[in-house]
C-alpha cells in the first residue's frame, strides 16, 4: 500500500514587518483621533470665550455696541481711551501675542510660501476681528489675548501632528471653521440657552425648576399641543407613505403615468399657507348658501351644516391632518416611484417564474428593495409633521384644542411673552425628534452591514 500524505491547511503566521505595520497604523489612528479632539476642543474653547464675553453686559460707555466696525471708528476709539499711556499697553499686549503666533508659525512645518502667508493672515485677522468685536466690553483685551494664544498654539500643534503632511489639519480647520462657528452660534448655543431658560419663569429671572414642564403636561394648551403633535407624527407619515407607495405601484408603467404623477404631485408644490386657505374654504360653514364643498354636500342631502374645524376632541385635528397628508403624498409618491423602478427586473422575473402572485412579489421583492427609500420618506414626513405651524395657524389658530407644539411655542412667546413655557415646549419638541434621529442611525448601520 502506498503511503497517502494528507496536507492540512495551515494559516501562515504573520511576519514581524506585518505586525509592525499594523501597530504603526494603530498608533497613527490613535494619534489622529487625539489631534482632532484637541483641535475641536480648542476651537470650542475659543468660541466659548467669545460667547461668554458678548453675553456679558458692556461697560458703561456712551459708544454703541455693534458687531460692525470700520477704520474710522477704530481710530476714534483709540482717541477715546484717555491718557496716551494706555494706548501702548493695549497695542503692545496684542502685538506680543501676534508676534508669538508668528514665531510659532515660522518654526512649524510649512508647505510653500502661499501656505505660510495663509497662516499668517489667519492668525492675525482672527484675533483682530475678535478684538474689534469685543472692544466695548470689560476685560476685552484679556479675552482677545487668550483667544490669540489658544489659536496660535492650536494651529502649531495641528501642523506638528498632521498625519497627511504639513498644513493638512490647518487648512481643514480654517476652511471648516466658518461652518463650525455658525453651527455653534446658530444651533448649539441657542439649544443650550433654551434648555436653561426652560427652568426659569416667564421673565427668565427666577428659577422655577420643573414648573414649566408640569404646565406643559397639565395645562390644556400644553397638554393638547403634546397630544396633537403625537397624533400628527404617527398618523401623517403612515398615511402619506402608504398612499404614496400604493399610487406609485399601481401607476408604474401605466398609460399616462407622467400625467397621473403630475396630478398627485401638484399639492406638494403649494405652500402650507395656500393649502390651509384652500381647505378652510372646503370646510367652510355658514347659514344659508354654502360655499364649503363638504357642507354643500351635507345640506344637499338634507343635513345641517357642520363646523368641521370646531368639533372636538381630536376630530378637528384629523381634519387638519387631511390637509398635510394631501400635500405630502406627492413627495412620497415621487421618491417611492423612483425606488420601485430601481428594483432589478431580474428579481421580479425570477419570483414570477417561481409561481408567486403580484402581492407576494410586492411583499418579498419590492418592499425589501425599497426599504431605504421608505425610511427616507417616513423620516421626512415625520419631521415635517413635528414642525407644522402654518396649517394650524391659518385654519384654526389653535382654537378648539387643535394646537400643536410648534404653534403653541410661538403663541406662548409672542402673545403671552411667557418665555419659560415656550422654552419648555421647544425642549419637548426636541425630545420628539430624538427617536427619529436614533431610528435613522440604526437604519444606516443596518444598510452598511448588509453592504
Amino acid at each position: 500500500m502506498s503511503d497517502v500524505k494528507v496536507e492540512t491547511g495551515t494559516t501562515p503566521a504573520p511576519n514581524r514587518s506585518e505586525l509592525d505595520a499594523v501597530e504603526r497604523r494603530q498608533r497613527e489612528s490613535r494619534r489622529h483621533r487625539t489631534t482632532m479632539l484637541v483641535v475641536a476642543g480648542g476651537f470650542i474653547l475659543i468660541v466659548a470665550l467669545f460667547l461668554f464675553m458678548v453675553t456679558r453686559p458692556p461697560q458703561e460707555d456712551p459708544r454703541p455696541v455693534s458687531l460692525g466696525f470700520s477704520l474710522n471708528s477704530f481710530f476714534r476709539w483709540l482717541g477715546d481711551l484717555g491718557p496716551i499711556v494706555q494706548i501702548p499697553i493695549v497695542l503692545l499686549a496684542f502685538g506680543a501675542v501676534v508676534a508669538l503666533i508668528l514665531l510659532l508659525i515660522e518654526y512649524a512645518p510649512r508647505a510653500g510660501r502661499g501656505y505660510f502667508w495663509l497662516r499668517v493672515a489667519a492668525c492675525f485677522i482672527i484675533p483682530v476681528v475678535a478684538f474689534m468685536l469685543l472692544r466695548p466690553y470689560q476685560g476685552a483685551v484679556i479675552y482677545v489675548v487668550l483667544i490669540a494664544v489658544i489659536l496660535g498654539a492650536l494651529l502649531f500643534y495641528a501642523d506638528l501632528r498632521a498625519r497627511q503632511g504639513a498644513g493638512y489639519l490647518f487648512q481643514l480647520v480654517i476652511f471648516s471653521a466658518p461652518a463650525i462657528i455658525l453651527l455653534l452660534i446658530g444651533l448649539i448655543y441657542p439649544a443650550i440657552a433654551t434648555i436653561i431658560q426652560s427652568f426659569f419663569d416667564k421673565t427668565g429671572a427666577n428659577f422655577v425648576g420643573l414648573e414649566n414642564y408640569i404646565w406643559t403636561f397639565t395645562n390644556p394648551e400644553g397638554f393638547w399641543s403634546v397630544i396633537n403633535t403625537v397624533i400628527w407624527v404617527l398618523v401623517a407619515p403612515t398615511f402619506a407613505t402608504v398612499i404614496g407607495l400604493a399610487y406609485a405601484v399601481f401607476i408604474d408603467k401605466a398609460r399616462g403615468e407622467k400625467a397621473l404623477k403630475i396630478l398627485i404631485f401638484m399639492p406638494f408644490a403649494i405652500s402650507f399657507v395656500g393649502a390651509g386657505i384652500i381647505w378652510k374654504l372646503m370646510y367652510d360653514v355658514r347659514q344659508g348658501e354654502q360655499i364649503g364643498l363638504l357642507n354643500a354636500v351635507v345640506v344637499a342631502f338634507g343635513g345641517e351644516p357642520i363646523s368641521w374645524l370646531a368639533v372636538e376632541p381630536l376630530f378637528n385635528t384629523l381634519c387638519l391632518l387631511v390637509v398635510f397628508i394631501w400635500s405630502q403624498t406627492g413627495l412620497a409618491m415621487v421618491i417611492l416611484s423612483a425606488a420601485v423602478k430601481a428594483v432589478p427586473i431580474e428579481q421580479m422575473e425570477a419570483a414570477e417564474l417561481d409561481g408567486t402572485n403580484a402581492w407576494q412579489r410586492f411583499r418579498n421583492v419590492t418592499l425589501p428593495g425599497i426599504r431605504s427609500s421608505i425610511v427616507v420618506v417616513v423620516t421626512t414626513v415625520a419631521i415635517g409633521a413635528l414642525k407644522i405651524y402654518d396649517v394650524v395657524a391659518v385654519m384654526t389658530g389653535g382654537r378648539s384644542n387643535s394646537t400643536v407644539l410648534a404653534f403653541e411655542m410661538v403663541n406662548q412667546q409672542q402673545r403671552f411673552q411667557s418665555y419659560g413655557h415656550s422654552a419648555a415646549l421647544a425642549v419637548v419638541l426636541f425630545l420628539f425628534v430624538v427617536p427619529l434621529i436614533v431610528f435613522n442611525v440604526i437604519q444606516i448601520r443596518k444598510q452598511r452591514e448588509i453592504r
